[in-house]
């Protein structure tokens, strides 16, 4: 018995570190958007365009390779739904780089995703706790 809560511990514990990656992984993600909208307002193909294009293939080379590794240890449905946070952090980048407004419909779009996050969260726990996880 004790090895089996034991096991079911290393599994919890290998969960939230596989969240933690997935959510680094969608903040280096998020940051495409900063590199694809400075790279739109240079001439074509000058040296700027050319280095933010860049900066923008990295990061989705460096989130495809995560995303596979992060698949080894989430089920799909679970960190696809973490994926709708990297809205968020495009209206932050927006505001902190482009001088965007965050307006009222912006937070309440936000909240609503996070509300969707901790709803789906919620759902999932309750889900492998009544033994129809996806272990």
């Amino acid at each position: 018995m004790a090895e089996r809560e034991q096991n079911g511990d290393k599994r919890i514990n290998g969960r939230a570190w596989a969240l933690v990656a997935l959510h680094i992984l969608l903040f280096v993600y998020s940051f495409s958007g900063f590199f694809s909208k400075n790279a739109a307002r240079q001439p074509f193909m000058s040296f700027e365009f050319c280095a933010f294009y860049a900066g923008m293939l990295a990061i989705m080379v460096i989130y495809a390779v995560g995303w596979q590794q992060i698949l080894k240890h989430l089920p799909l449905t679970l960190a696809f739904a973490n994926k709708a946070v990297t809205v968020v952090w495009g209206i932050v980048w927006g505001a902190v780089f482009f001088g965007e407004a965050i307006t009222w419909p912006m937070i309440l779009g936000a909240a609503i995703v996070m509300a969707g996050l901790v709803l789906f969260g919620i759902a999932d726990a309750q889900e492998r706790a009544d033994g129809g996880g996806d272990e």
